[in-house]
């Protein structure tokens, strides 16, 4: 039996050492003997390829073996599998490759939840340094305005927030070289952080509102249409019409509050506190009513770019939800046409005569208007560089080349 032993021993090694089998762990099993080892039959490139991709299983289930089954003659030294309940479990063709399984947890969306919160801090950081550097200037040159004044601080900070939102009441105005010069820059540069302001915090915000929503939609099993019709859990994003809703929910709830506020702290009707809110939320601000009060200019501060800030995504959305609208539009239109010769030599890419199914696929989506040539341009020359053997196709060795030499 020693000498039987020997004799396989060099069989033995051979497949404990090879890099495509792995150990079961923590898994005790006795050695087979003489008639239960199978000597391997040669690899065709095909079965290579699969065994590398789909692990040493193969797709045939464990309780119905054969002699004739690859997995038994590729898998000699491995217990039989225990399946429970007599249910035969496989590896998924469709599912990554085996070596890159352990490589799959990449932080990406770690990264961009920092990224964005970094923004969203910059962006008050920045805000809260033009704000205090506009009411030090105005705090200052304060004896230069035309004002009804209630508190320096106060009405530099009224100053900036409309001058920035460009509302431009009139009620504070510049009247010598330098508070029109500071006047100038300042609104220029206003521009600048109302984009850092919508691009950064807002998106935050509303991102993650969106992220949120999603998340409690995927955590419920049972199907609802009414959440359907507002979320798209395939996506994995909420429906334009949802962002509209909202965005104009918010621009009503900020024309709400302004009327409110203005009624009681500013004493003035409904109609023109109704007046003077819709003016100031659509920043036209005609100049005929203002603010006046202290607690009103304050109140006004923090409203003012609110609901500026609301007015503008509103609007993004609504330009959005028309965009998507023409889009859908034209993706049915161009799928209920049928090929004419003119179109089908234009799909014809390789011009061998024929169209392969990647040839329409890609020419339905130019008509579509969803890619161009300048985003296939790119695309193809990745692919030239990830195939290394310039045979049209990418291979396993391609890729493996490339990350060794990377």
């Amino acid at each position: 039996m020693s000498n039987d032993n020997n004799n396989t021993d060099p069989l033995l090694h051979q497949h404990m050492i090879s890099p495509k089998l792995k150990k079961p762990p923590q898994l005790l099993f006795p050695l087979p003997e003489d008639n239960e080892v199978a000597i391997p039959m040669p690899m065709t490139p095909s079965e290579f390829k699969e065994r590398l991709i789909f692990g040493p299983f193969s797709s045939r289930s464990p309780q119905d073996p054969s002699p004739s089954d690859s997995s038994s003659t590729l898998e000699p030294l491995l217990p039989p599998q225990q399946w429970s309940h007599g249910h035969a479990l496989h590896r998924s063709k469709t599912a990554p490759a085996m070596a890159v399984i352990n490589d799959c947890h990449n932080p990406i969306r770690q990264k961009e939840i920092l990224t964005s919160r970094s923004v969203v801090r910059q962006a008050f950081a920045l805000l809260i340094v033009y704000l205090s550097l506009g009411v030090l200037i105005y705090w200052l040159n304060r004896h230069h305005y035309v004002v009804n004044q209630t508190h320096p601080v106060v009405d530099g900070l009224y100053f900036c927030i409309v001058t920035m939102c460009t509302i431009g009441y009139g009620d504070i105005t510049p009247n010598s070289v330098v508070t029109k010069l500071f006047s100038i820059m300042f609104v220029l540069v206003g521009f600048g952080f109302i984009d850092i302001l919508l691009s950064g915090m807002v998106s935050y915000v509303l991102d993650l509102q969106e992220s949120y929503m999603l998340d409690s939609a995927k955590r419920r099993d049972d199907p609802d249409k009414g959440r359907s019709y507002i979320i798209d859990v395939k996506k994995g994003r909420m429906r334009i019409r949802l962002k509209v809703g909202l965005a104009l929910g918010v621009v009503v709830l900020c024309i709400g509050v302004g009327v409110g506020i203005m009624h009681y702290i500013e004493e003035i009707g409904w109609l023109d506190s109704f007046y003077l809110s819709v003016m100031s939320v659509t920043t036209v601000g005609y100049g005929d009513r203002a603010f006046k009060t202290l607690p009103g200019r304050l109140f006004a501060a923090i409203w003012l770019l609110v609901s500026t800030l609301a007015v503008a995504r509103a609007f993004l959305y609504l330009a959005e939800a028309r965009v998507d609208k023409r889009n859908r539009d034209r993706a049915k239109k161009v799928l209920c046409e049928s090929m004419s010769v003119s179109q089908f030599f234009a799909a014809d890419i390789d011009n061998n005569g024929c169209v392969s199914k990647a040839e329409y696929v890609i020419y339905k989506l130019k008509e579509m208007e969803k890619i161009t040539d300048k985003d296939i341009v790119p695309i193809s020359k990745q692919f030239d560089k990830l195939d290394r053997c310039s045979n049209g196709k990418i291979t396993l060795v391609d890729l493996l080349d490339g990350g060794s030499g990377t």
